[in-house]
């Protein structure tokens, strides 16, 4: 029997990266919004009292930076210079610049060396699925984004008002034969108010702070999750967690990928998302690998799947394509690639296409992971190839 005990973590809307990475896809969003043929490659660097945009655009739309910024870090929760940045005062200096034209040729249709559409860089991709949650998702990155995103949920609504936008969390899971069995440890760190005075000292202070993140965090996600667990707990290791945000720890766009795909479970191929249009084929295919793999386990071809693209800059056809099914498949990885191959669309244009990522919904992406997550516009969470995979598998037996 194999065992071995696996861990995964994420962090929430308020981590200083995470931060980034809004922004970085609000102005995507802004220029999708006004023209769906933008191309966009936005980074962000936010710290003390600063946020920097910079990166390339080509669009027909205008976008107000400093605007964004702002409504963005109103929206997470930084309107306090003492959580970390106040959206008010925050000083906004955007670099953003003209696209190169050489990099533009490979992705316009009838341009460069090629007729159709091309990737807008060279690159590999993975996807992923397993069935160890109802999302198909493993089940440690899981958990650790349901923790963050419930204490964003109960800072906002009013529940726990003395947490702050800043948190992360980990999760470590028990396999036996590939198959998780307990939860054996979680890790939170949050950001919280000085509540020195009230408690008057911090050993109380973080007895306080424990206690309500076990009972109203910890707990009823891991009881959702129905597996046994050890109330082997770690909530603030420091002791104290006020001080925070960009303030304390500088963010920067495309820092947590491993946080935003599998939380290590599967591989990545080392391109960030946020802030790029899906010409970037480091998301939209990335986005298409995730949809091939989900679908195959969904049809219950596979318990376990990962997909691989890769790509040329300015080229249509991908480099390489391969499926894996770690041996839970009833045929062969090759008749199953075949099989990919035959029912979904692998070039950019078909990809943008068939998920239809040319229109607004990367804000919606930036925190709580773009997979697994249950919203109409992540296309590439659907499972509407179930029958058409069935009936090519059936044709290959």
């Amino acid at each position: 029997m194999s065992k071995y005990i696996f861990t995964s973590e994420s962090v929430s809307e308020g981590h200083p990266d995470k931060v980034c990475d809004a922004i970085s896809d609000a102005i995507l969003d802004n220029l999708l919004e006004q023209d769906p043929e933008s191309h966009v490659a936005c980074e962000t660097l936010a710290t003390t009292g600063t946020v920097i945009v910079s990166g390339e655009v080509r669009s027909n739309g205008d976008v107000d930076v400093e605007k964004i910024v702002k409504n963005t870090l109103g929206e997470i929760g930084y309107t306090n210079k003492a959580y970390g940045m106040d959206n008010n005062e925050v000083n906004v200096i955007s670099m953003l610049d003209e696209q190169s034209p050489e990099i533009a040729q490979g992705v316009d249709e009838g341009s460069g060396l090629h007729d159709e559409q091309g990737a807008g860089d060279q690159g590999l991709m993975f996807g992923f699925a397993c069935n160890e949650t109802k999302e198909l998702m493993p089940l440690p990155i899981h958990l650790s984004h349901r923790l963050v995103e419930r204490m964003t949920d109960l800072r906002k609504d009013g529940t726990i008002p003395w947490l702050r936008p800043d948190s992360k969390s980990q999760v470590s899971v028990a396999y036996e034969n590939d198959n998780p069995v307990s939860i054996t440890k979680v890790v939170i760190a949050t950001q919280h108010d000085d509540m020195i005075e009230k408690f008057g000292n911090e050993d109380a202070e973080h007895d306080f702070v424990e206690k309500e993140i076990i009972e109203h965090v910890i707990k009823p996600v891991l009881d959702e999750a129905g597996l046994p667990y050890s109330e082997s707990f770690i909530v603030n290791g420091t002791g104290r967690f006020v001080f925070g945000g960009p303030e304390a720890d500088t963010g920067l766009t495309g820092r947590k990928i491993i946080v935003d795909t599998y939380g290590g479970y599967a591989p990545h191929g080392g391109g960030a998302f946020s802030g790029k249009d899906p010409s970037k084929v480091d998301r939209s295919a990335a986005y298409m690998s995730r949809y091939i793999a989900k679908n195959i386990v969904a049809a219950g071809i596979a318990t376990k799947c990962e997909v691989q693209l890769s790509y040329s800059i300015g080229v249509a056809e991908p480099t390489s394509f391969y499926v894996k099914s770690f041996g839970t498949s009833e045929i062969s990885d090759e008749k199953l690639t075949e099989v990919a191959k035959s029912v979904f669309a692998l070039k950019p244009g078909e990809i943008i296409k068939h998920l239809n990522l040319k229109y607004p919904r990367y804000r919606q992406t930036a925190a709580n992971g773009h997979f697994g997550r249950e919203n109409e516009l992540f296309t590439w969470e659907k499972t509407d190839k179930i029958d058409e995979i069935k009936s090519a598998v059936s044709e290959r037996k």
